[in-house]
């Protein structure tokens, strides 16, 4: 991400904290919607991600296309397309982001959106039909977004709904796993909390998990969930990734690493 992109997400970010309230889920949905549209459109994307464009005629543009979206989401579009940005791609992506940030603001403080969406990534890498049929290209986004309502319908919340349905639509090259990361993290920030993906060979209990997050939330400076995945290969230990840093002390690895110390 280049110095203008994470300028202009800051900015979005910040009309996103004085619209408080007012900025609500079908916010968050209108500007998934807009981000799908525009994407659309390589002619779009070029003239809203231009700087030499004049600002006030983007905005007169987005209020005659976007002119049923409430006054919320069109106030962050405005933003975002007059910042700078590293890229046409960073311009997409800033609109999914800042998207995915309003509908986890919208959210309730107990329901816990990154867990939904890592739970259904771990059911989708477990069925490789399931994988092809919500990451296809063959598939158009409509029925991708049915199938994900038909398989979260009554499951998940709305908020965690209406992101998978964005991220399958509109997945811009990513694979269905980066896809969920991308947005966990993303949701995670927002409530100024990481997420934690330990990998273990067996089950860990309860309270295994909760002084491993306090011990992570410490080292880490920040609130801390703990998504736990089940792998055997690892035969032992624990690989804990939080964002892009890996602690990896899992049997396996460290089997790995002395057979090459030996073969050196």
């Amino acid at each position: 991400m280049g110095s203008m992109t994470r300028e202009a997400v800051a900015s979005a970010r910040g009309v996103l904290a004085d619209l408080g309230g007012s900025a609500d889920l079908a916010t968050g949905e209108q500007l998934l919607n807009a981000g799908r549209i525009i994407g659309s459109s390589s002619k779009l994307q070029s003239y809203l991600a231009d700087p030499s464009e004049d600002v006030a005629d983007k905005k007169r543009f987005l209020d005659r296309v976007f002119g049923e979206f409430g006054e919320p989401a069109r106030a962050l579009l405005t933003s975002i397309v007059g910042s700078r940005w590293s890229s046409h791609g960073d311009l997409l992506a800033g609109i999914e982001e800042i998207g995915i940030r309003t509908i986890a603001s919208s959210a309730p403080a107990d329901l816990q959106i990154e867990s939904e969406l890592f739970s259904f990534g771990e059911v989708v890498s477990s069925d490789s039909s399931l994988e092809l049929a919500v990451g296809t290209k063959l598939s158009d986004g409509p029925a991708k977004a049915a199938l994900v309502q038909r398989l979260l319908g009554g499951k998940a919340s709305q908020q965690t709904i209406s992101i998978v349905s964005q991220l399958v639509q509109q997945p811009r090259g990513r694979r269905i796993g980066e896809l969920l990361r991308n947005a966990a993290a993303i949701v995670a920030d927002q409530s100024n909390e990481l997420v934690a993906v330990v990998t273990s060979a067996v089950p860990v209990a309860a309270e295994q998990i909760q002084r491993l997050e306090r011990g992570l939330a410490k080292q880490f400076g920040r609130s801390l969930r703990v998504n736990l995945v089940i792998d055997p290969s690892i035969l032992g230990g624990l690989r804990v990734q939080v964002g892009d840093q890996v602690i990896d002390g899992s049997v396996a690895t460290k089997l790995s690493e002395l057979r090459l110390q030996l073969a050196g």
